[in-house]
Order: structure tokens, then sequence, then C-alpha cells
């Protein structure tokens, strides 16, 4: 985790001639879902949105979609419609809860009779306070808090306050498993959801036992889903194979290229956004906090911290990121002729600027990192045939000066797009992956988590919260555009060259220029081709 930290956290737009942005070369691939349905998660339009307890969420705080919820002035607690938010252990200034006893904010997270917490909260409360305790810690607490305090262990309990409370139970217990469903992987955290699950389902109510069942097939699908997503991308990184062995065992004139699959640049680059939009569906929010977990100094028990730095799905996109930059260089290297790779050149700049106009800026910056890395850059009379405005401007566009002010400002017209669209394409926001996940670092190590009272630093939260919910959003669309399979199969399994490969055919298409670049390519030839 620290190299894979290192490597991205360092990264910037390469200009020509520098190594590609990520230095990993894992190439993993994904198998893709063939439903096209709507997913349905809380961050759904809330107005149009029926979770599993609708039956009896009408008598809870209704709130806006997160877009909406998030805004500069953090969390206002006239949001809630309690005495609760005046509990002791909460700070509050001008009515935004700025900090908190770790205590208080669980306490706050727990409904009872006259209160339900604002979905805001929830996600904020439950996505960062697993930088201070593992998730069924909580969940062990929430458990206990309903049980004990809520008087849902008595049977004895007044069955028209199991009425009031049952439901906004259910309710949290729902969003939590639809929005950290990874969470509950672990057998801490289902245990203690069935046993809460049973309680609520135990009454006389019908309801609670059919939205009790409801929510436990959903997570148990969602699981599924992402155990089966984990086997392929372990499968097709097992049998991963380097471009230049299959052209030792295969002559080069059968080989295919990325042209004869697919002439047309549009319809790549919509390829491409569908396989950004099905990598993006499976990062858990948990993943952006638990890539930067710290020891919490207040914390002298727990040597297992590091349990919670899983970020799997996460690392996986960034691989994806890498394979589709060696891939763009693999194709523009490897013709013969400076023609046929002067016109790859030409493709890829074409099916770059259609991923901007797409809204796909990470599929974008890819390219451009691949079509920049050394061994391409250098082919100078190949690019002496290729008209460079066009790729000018997308340079332009990703130009990493003034903190990438070109793509920030490119990015929020796509997120306003996104708002109001009308149509599917238009509600396509896909980020360069990286800078995001730069912004969400530096957040994390410029503010502390706790302040110097021991309280839980709130506001950087609400800060934190805003950002992930955004990319939340954003990864909820579904790809509009048709799916075509032998596309998808050749972008995600065909084999590419490795760097030391790219070198070696960097310099047969067009020799070396210098003593060093001379000496680099015998060492090649020798060791990869055994030659002299």
């Amino acid at each position: 985790m620290a190299k894979f930290l290192a490597e991205l956290l360092g990264c910037t737009l390469p200009s020509k001639g520098a190594s590609p942005m990520f230095e990993s070369k894992s190439h993993s691939r994904v198998g893709l879902k063939s439903s096209t349905k709507q997913k349905s998660t809380i961050f759904s339009t809330l107005a149009s949105e029926k979770s599993l307890s609708d039956c009896k969420k009408e008598s809870m705080p209704q709130t806006p979609p997160f877009s909406a919820m998030f805004d500069s002035s953090g969390y206002n607690r006239n949001l809630y419609q309690s005495a609760e938010d005046s509990c002791g252990g909460l700070y509050y200034h001008d009515n935004n809860l700025l900090s908190g006893s770790l205590e208080a904010l669980i306490q706050h997270l727990v409904p009872n009779v006259d209160y339900y917490p604002d979905r805001t909260y929830i996600f904020t409360f439950l996505l960062s306070s697993r930088l201070f305790m593992h998730p069924y810690e909580l969940m062990a607490k929430v458990c206990h808090l309903c049980v004990e305090h809520q008087r849902l262990s008595d049977p004895d309990s007044d069955k028209n306050q199991m009425r009031k409370i049952a439901p906004k139970v259910l309710q949290l217990l729902t969003e939590w498993t639809e929005t950290f469903p990874y969470d509950f992987r672990d057998e801490r955290m289902m245990r203690n959801l069935k046993d809460l699950a049973h309680r609520i389902a135990s009454g006389e109510e019908q309801t609670y036992r059919k939205n009790v069942q409801q929510m436990m097939q959903c997570l148990i699908r969602k699981l599924a889903a992402l155990s089966q997503y984990e086997e392929v991308l372990a499968k097709i990184s097992s049998t991963s194979t380097d471009r230049l062995t299959v052209l030792k065992t295969k002559p080069q004139s059968i080989q295919r290229d990325i042209i004869t699959v697919c002439n047309d640049p549009y319809t790549l680059a919509q390829q491409l956004t569908h396989i950004e939009l099905e990598r993006l569906n499976y990062i858990g929010p948990e993943e952006f906090v638990q890539a930067f977990v710290q020891k919490d100094p207040l914390d002298n028990d727990k040597s297992c911290y590091s349990e919670r730095k899983k970020t799997r799905n996460l690392e996986a996109y960034v691989e994806w990121f890498n394979r589709l930059s060696y891939l763009v260089a693999t194709e523009i290297c490897m013709p013969v002729k400076k023609k046929h790779r002067a016109r790859m050149i030409e493709y890829f700049i074409d099916v770059a600027r259609e991923c901007f106009n797409i809204g796909n800026f990470n599929s974008l910056m890819a390219i451009i990192s691949g079509m920049n890395m050394s061994p391409v850059s250098r082919l100078k009379k190949t690019w002496a045939k290729v008209k460079t405005a066009k790729f000018d401007i997308l340079e332009h566009q990703m130009d990493p000066s003034s903190n990438f002010y070109n793509y920030r400002t490119a990015l929020r017209g796509a997120a306003q797009r996104s708002l109001t669209a009308h149509s599917s394409r238009e509600k396509i926001v896909i980020p360069f992956f990286s800078l995001l996940i730069k912004d969400i670092y530096f957040l994390n190590e410029g503010c502390a988590n706790r302040l110097p009272n021991g309280h839980v630093n709130f506001e950087k939260f609400w800060e934190l919260a805003k950002q992930v919910s955004e990319f939340m959003t954003w990864k909820q669309v579904e790809c509009p555009f048709e799916r075509d399979r032998k596309i998808l199969q050749y972008l995600l399994t065909v084999p590419v060259f490795s760097e030391d490969a790219l070198y070696l055919a960097s310099y047969e298409s067009e020799g070396p220029e210098n003593h060093i670049e001379k000496d680099r390519w015998k060492s090649l030839r020798s060791s990869l081709l055994g030659r002299v």
C-alpha cells in the first residue's frame, strides 16, 4: 500500500519524454456486467426514490440529494427535528456541528422515538468513523444502544413505542448496507446486523419482516457481485502476457491492432467509458478513507488498524489507468511503417477528444499519458507526419499548471451539465482519478483528525464527505452507449508491451540518436531478443 500511494501521489501530467503517470506495470482487467438496469441507492434523487422501508419512512425527516445537502456552510443542526442535537459532547458554531467526542457522535447516529439522524450526518460519520474504530466495533455499539436504550430486547416494552422506533432503526441499517456494503464482508458485522434485524423482524408488524428480508437479500447480492468481480480480476491478471512474448510466437503480420478491431474513434471512446464506469461502480466510498488510515493517537490497544486499509477496488482502477496508457504506447510503437504509426497517433488523438466531449477525463488523461511516454515521444520522424493541433488543445486542457486549473474548470462544467442533464449521456462525469485521490489525501493530511481537547474534528469530515459524495453521485450513472463485446475484450485482455519492450520497439522503428540510446538498444536486444 505504501508503494501504491507513493506512486499515486507523485503523479503529474507527463511532458513529452517523461515516464508514465503511474509506474506500476500491473495490467488488470474486468469482466463487464450485462445488466443495464438503473441502480437505486441513497444517492439517487430522493424525490423519485423509494427505499426498502418507505412504508414507514414518511415519518422521518426527509432531505434533498447529496449535491444539495453538502453546501459550503457544512452541517446545519436545524435539519434535525429533535432536542437530541443539543446533547452533551457536541460543539456547534452558528448552528454547524464542528466537533464532538466520539461517544457523543455515536449517540447522535442512533435514532430514538423522536429523532432520526439526517442522511448527510449518517454518510459522513459512517465514512469517517473508520479512522477511529473498526466498522464492526461501531456496529456493536449501535446495536447495544438500539437494544438497551430503545428496549428492543424487552418483550414487554410499549408496542406503540416499538412501532415508532423499529422502522427508524431498520432505515439506519438499510442506509448502512446500501452505502457501505463492503463493511459487511466482516463476519462480525454480519452477525451483529442479523441479530438486530432479527429483533426488529420478530415483532408483530409483517412489514418489518418483509423489509428486513429485502435488505438482507440486497446486501447479499452486492457482496456476491463484488466477489465475482474480484475473481475475474485475479484470474485475468494471473494469465496476463507481455506483447513481446506473443510476437515471438506469432508473426507480426497476423497480429491485430486496435484500428482493425475498431476503426471508429468515437466508438472506442464509448467503449472506454463502459470500462471506466464499470470500474468506478465497484469502488466503495470507504476506500478513499481507508487508503490513508493512520493509528489513532488516543487508541493504545489496536495493533491491527492496518486491517482497515482495504482498497483493492481503488487500486484495480488505478491499474486500469496504467494498462490503458501502456496499451496506447504499445499500439503506437508496434507498427513497422512510419505512416502507420502516425495514423495510430492521430487515431488516439481523436479518441481522446471524444473522451473529453463525453466527460471521460480519466481515459483522456491515460491516453495523453501513453502518448507522452518516452518511447513514443522520441519518435520525431513519426510525429513530424502528425497534425498535432488537436493534441495540443487536449494537452492544454489537462495542463497541470496552477493545480490543473483548466481541467478543474472543465470538470465543473461537466458536473453542472450532469445536474441539469436531459439524457443519460449528459450525466457522465468520470474524473481524472489520481487527482481526486490527491485532493482527498491533502485534505486528510492538512487537517488533524482530533482537536487538542480530544474531540473529533468533524468540520474536516464534512469537507471529506462532500468530495466523496460527489464521486458517489457520478459513479451511479449507467453507460448509455451500446456495448461491443469484441472491442471490450480487446481493450481488457490484449497483451501490451512492458516498458523495456516499448523502448526496444521504439529503437527498432527509429534508431538510437546518441551513445546512451545505442547502449540501451544493444542491451535490450540482447536481453529481450537474444541478439547481439
